[in-house]
């Protein structure tokens, strides 16, 4: 059967290759991103969040089988906290009145292997107040450059941070009890313009490897395998699984929290 999704991202990266293989699964796709996509709005902004509910209401005709909230940015500027964490949320949020609308409803959201990093305390409780510009201007205020793998405090903490609303939220009545799936993915090292000039360099090599080691399929992995899981978690099939965080990163977190459960 047929289904429609919204996935923001779809311009590169793991939205791009997840959008294909939903489209060459036979699903309809609204693809959102700056450019190149079906819903081209900037999702750092209160006028691009509405424009994304507005045209996916008419898109879609009022009803979206799956929300997959992938859009994301590892820069060390507070714009990659506005991406990663208030955008998502108003996605996830906005379409969650079109998501009610379908027989079998799921959302996923795209986290990552990075949140297990330092994080700042500090700016993890303002993103979490909901208060985005004090979240802003603290980010801002920090200073944050980017490390030898590319990805800043600002990358770690807000991805953290929007793992911890889903684990918040998704049995909420808003969510389970109105039969919508919500979960997160947290991928590790994976081959995308976000990881390529890391790649590039012996040192960023080691970093990655440092804090991302992968036994199984490692050193990094192609998007398509982030992609048939987040497949799988909006689709019917997932008849019971919500509110999770998987890994998905060839072992790196079990060997970073062998004693988690």
């Amino acid at each position: 059967m047929s289904r429609t999704y919204v996935v923001t991202g779809t311009a590169s990266g793991i939205g791009k290759i997840t959008a294909e293989k939903l489209r060459a699964d036979g699903h309809r796709v609204i693809g959102v991103d700056l450019r190149d996509a079906d819903i081209e709005v900037d999702l750092t902004t209160a006028e691009g969040r509405e424009a994304l509910v507005a045209q996916a209401t008419e898109l879609s005709g009022g009803v979206v089988d799956g929300v997959l909230a992938i859009a994301g940015l590892v820069v060390p500027a507070p714009v990659t906290v506005g991406v990663n964490y208030f955008g998502a949320v108003a996605t996830l949020e906005g379409l969650r009145p079109l998501l009610a609308a379908s027989p079998a409803p799921r959302a996923v959201v795209v986290a990552s292997l990075a949140a297990l990093e330092d994080v700042n305390d500090d700016l993890l409780r303002h993103i979490e107040s909901g208060d985005e510009a004090t979240a802003l201007d603290y980010a801002d205020s920090l200073g944050a450059t980017a490390n030898a793998t590319g990805s800043s405090v600002l990358y770690t903490t807000s991805k953290l941070a929007i793992a911890r609303w889903v684990r918040a939220h998704a049995a909420t009545d808003e969510w389970a009890r109105a039969g919508i799936s919500l979960n997160a993915v947290a991928p590790g090292v994976i081959l995308t313009p976000m990881t390529a000039a890391a790649l590039e360099t012996e040192e960023g090599r080691a970093a990655l490897d440092a804090g991302a080691p992968a036994p199984f399929g490692g050193p990094a992995a192609d998007p398509g395998a982030v992609a048939n899981l987040l497949a799988w978690l909006t689709s019917p099939d997932n008849l019971y699984v919500t509110g999770q965080v998987i890994f998905i990163d060839g072992g790196a977190e079990s060997i970073r929290r062998p004693e988690l459960v």
